[in-house]
């Protein structure tokens, strides 16, 4: 497991009621299953994109200590 800080953008950081927090997970798969245990953030957690270091990323992509990983639900308009 690595020691990540993870941000959350627009609907995401409503719903987790804060900007930014540190988190243990080996994968953003295991990432998005910790904070989709939250009650507030299953539905962000079913639809939201996550970019490690900037790049997107899938449910396999590893995570290393110290990445930021970004959790952004879809956004409307253009």
């Amino acid at each position: 497991m690595a020691d990540i800080t993870v941000r959350f953008w627009a609907g995401a950081q409503r719903a987790a009621g804060h900007a930014e927090e540190p988190l243990s997970a080996a994968t953003v798969g295991e990432l998005r299953e910790l904070l989709a245990g939250r009650d507030e953030l299953t539905k962000v957690c079913a639809v939201a994109s996550f970019l490690v270091d900037g790049q997107q990323a899938s449910d396999t992509t590893p995570l290393a200590a110290g990445s930021v990983v970004d959790v952004l639900p879809p956004f409307a308009g253009g």
